[in-house]
């Protein structure tokens, strides 16, 4: 995993970070997660090595505690009452299975990067020595500077990043494994995008402006890829989906949630899924995989028919996309859509395989911590 080598102990995961000829061990550190028919188990190591606690737990972790709903925020455009469709603070995103890992990731993406201090400093330095020198005072400071970023950048990738390994079982490998193909059929949609808002149309004037659609809606292309976030090193590079502000890492866990600097995980057993053929008036290019369903026309008439007093008056495609929602009790509400139909279904009947393997498997989950 880049820089990272892995190893183990009988303290848990130990990791060493470093470049060629030069490698800075850790000591048993990071997060060793196993899954398969026994259950999620987890082993972090945290402080000393010498004192161990495992805790067995008879029964699944309780999950997340219901988000309080709120009302969507709402503005005016053109003329179309808008709602957003956005998650809730990631923060809230939590569960008890996943806490030790997301505190670890969170503690560490809040720690300053050396990168920007040591910049600093070798800047100053540089700069100071320049003027010692009685020239090229800027000059010493950019060279000085330079060195700096990246040995704080070298640091970072060490201080700032948190260790997940996975040990999957055959049942639960192969259960990733259809997540990612049907993943893969996502990713070859020809276009994919994220909606963030909708709104719906309720007088004719705002209708025959809009070729005749029922509702507005604000979407915007996305990012499917496999990725991981830039705190974390594992040996899974998971699926990821980008929704707005957020992205969803769909590791064998859990799904991780990014939105800035703070990161809030959903389980799959928490996850719901919808999926649904939607209609869209494509005014842009058509997606070569997109199926055209029918026509309107730019201005039409109460009829449906064109509206003669424009003279540009043009007939567009209705085409047939679908639409998948992602949402939890904890405040995950996510749409995207995708040209293709058909492809949401074998990604979430995947999605709800994992949730019923963790699921089956809960009355013997465990984690273990080693300090």
């Amino acid at each position: 995993a880049g820089p990272f080598r892995f190893n183990f102990s009988s303290g848990g995961v130990g990791a060493s970070v470093g470049v060629q000829g030069l490698r800075i061990g850790t000591g048993p550190r990071g997060h060793y997660i196993h899954a398969g028919v026994g259950g999620l188990y987890y082993r972090g190591t945290l402080g000393k090595r010498s004192a161990k606690q495992t805790l067995q737990l008879s029964e699944f972790p309780s999950g997340p505690k219901p988000h309080p709903t709120s009302s969507p925020v709402e503005y005016v455009s053109g003329g179309v009452v808008m709602r957003e469709i956005e998650s809730a603070d990631v923060i809230e995103m939590r569960d008890e299975t996943f806490a030790n890992v997301l505190d670890e990731i969170n503690a560490r993406q809040s720690q300053t990067r050396m990168s920007l201090i040591l910049a600093v400093l070798f800047g100053i330095a540089g700069l100071i020595a320049g003027a010692m020198l009685g020239g090229g005072v800027a000059l010493i400071g950019i060279a000085a500077f330079l060195p700096g970023m990246l040995i704080g950048n070298w640091l970072d990738s060490y201080r700032r990043v948190s260790v997940l390994y996975y040990d999957l079982e055959q049942d639960a490998e192969a259960a990733y494994g259809r997540l990612v193909a049907a993943f893969d059929t996502l990713t070859r949609c020809a276009a994919s995008w994220h909606v963030a808002a909708g709104g719906k149309i309720e007088d004719l004037t705002t209708w025959k402006r809009n070729a005749g659609a029922t509702m507005l809606v604000d979407k915007k292309s996305t990012t499917l890829q496999a990725s991981l976030p830039t705190v974390v090193r594992s040996n899974v590079t998971p699926p990821s989906i980008h929704v707005g502000r957020q992205i969803l890492y769909f590791m064998p866990d859990m799904i991780l949630v990014k939105d800035g600097n703070q990161y809030g995980a959903v389980g799959y057993g928490d996850l719901r899924t919808q999926f649904a053929p939607s209609n869209f008036i494509e005014t842009g290019k058509v997606p070569s995989d997109a199926e055209i369903v029918s026509y309107t026309w730019a201005h039409p008439n109460k009829n449906g028919g064109p509206d003669k007093r424009f003279r540009d008056n043009r007939q567009i495609p209705v085409c047939r996309y679908e639409a998948l929602r992602f949402s939890s009790p904890s405040g995950l509400n996510e749409l995207v859509e995708f040209s293709k139909t058909n492809v949401s279904q074998p990604f979430c009947q995947a999605l709800l395989a994992l949730a019923q393997m963790h699921r089956n498997a809960g009355g013997q989950s465990g984690l273990l911590k080693a300090r």
